[in-house]
């Protein structure tokens, strides 16, 4: 995905959010721009966005904060743009939630090809969510985030009942391990991820060093079978 994508632009400096809009519609992109996190909100109320350029330093709720605060929600891709470009600033916003950093002043060259690159890497848009999954013996509800056995409930923990919904909205396709911390209340890094994955296959495997239903797909993450 990159021309066509749906772009939200906040920054509280009118000039420099009319120059954007204006060069990434000449790219290709669709753009709607706010001034602040409170006109973010409204905008990411009314309408649909596959990715986030937030200006760091705002009045009122700064970038920053309104990323933490979004990334409860949602996974949209975010790239920061800020003034301040020492390493704990860095850190701050990707502690975050952040997919990019961007310091200013940059070229506006490099601004479209990081968007390009973080949409190539963003997950499909997961298809319409089922009510239920089945793969083999075992059903998970997604919206409960209930999973049984033969109809007998499989007690989960939270990070294993979040990491089996973000497999289960897409289930048959593969997702990486980034993917896969977007998608879900996990934290931490990829390791994480695959911690869970082992705890997750013992309680839904037979064999989980021969794994069936939760495989891994080389260089590409993990994929729910249903079949």
């Amino acid at each position: 995905m990159s021309d066509g994508a749906h772009i939200l632009v906040v920054d509280d400096d009118s000039r420099l959010r009319d120059v954007l809009r204006r060069f990434l519609v000449r790219h290709g992109f669709t753009v709607t721009t706010a001034a602040d996190a409170a006109d973010a909100d409204a905008k990411l109320a009314a309408l649909s966005f596959d990715l986030g350029v937030f200006d760091v330093m705002m009045p009122g709720e700064s970038g920053v904060e309104l990323l933490a605060r979004l990334r409860r929600t949602s996974a949209m891709p975010i790239l920061l743009l800020t003034a301040r470009g020492e390493p704990p600033d860095r850190i701050a916003g990707l502690t975050a939630g952040a997919d990019d950093y961007l310091v200013k002043p940059f070229e506006p060259d490099e601004l479209v090809l990081r968007i390009r690159a973080i949409l190539r890497r963003a997950p499909p848009p997961a298809p319409p969510r089922p009510a239920e999954i089945a793969f083999g013996p075992f059903r998970f509800a997604l919206a409960r985030e209930e999973l049984t056995r033969d109809g007998q409930p499989v007690r989960l923990t939270t990070a294993e009942a979040s990491l089996l919904r973000a497999l289960a909205e897409r289930a048959d396709q593969a997702m990486p391990r980034e993917a896969l911390i977007a998608h879900s209340r996990i934290s931490g890094g990829e390791r994480t991820i695959d911690v869970q994955v082992t705890r997750l296959r013992r309680k839904i495997e037979d064999d989980p060093r021969e794994p069936r239903w939760l495989q891994t797909v080389r260089g590409a993450g993990y994929v729910l079978r249903t079949r």
